[in-house]
């Protein structure tokens, strides 16, 4: 299967999972590396690279993009191999509060 195609079946699922949701195509040629997929999901959001399979070469920055993203919010590689499981990460993590990592001081 293409990338654009499994791509394209992918927007349609996320859009049936998760009501709501606003899926956006980056555009790789004005960042390298930067994921093909944003997901606004409510006050939550996650960045996801397509690849066709599981053993699809990884291009200059997107480890680097997929890691720093995945420190801010959620970010994953999603191939038809991997989907439910990154697809359920992709809920839980929409669906769990988690405390801010901004660490407050107190006024003295």
């Amino acid at each position: 299967m293409r990338e654009n195609k499994y791509q394209a079946g992918l927007i349609k699922r996320i859009k049936e999972r998760f009501d709501g949701a606003i899926v956006l195509k980056n555009d790789s040629s004005y960042i390298q590396g930067i994921p093909d997929l944003t997901v606004f999901y409510k006050d939550r959001w996650a960045a996801l690279e397509c690849k066709k399979d599981k053993n699809a070469s990884h291009r200059p920055n997107q480890d680097y993009y997929i890691s720093k993203m995945d420190d801010m919010s959620f970010a994953r590689f999603i191939s038809p191999e991997n989907e439910e499981d990154v697809l359920d990460e992709m809920e839980h993590a929409f669906t769990s509060r988690r405390s801010t990592r901004i660490s407050r001081r107190k006024s003295v």
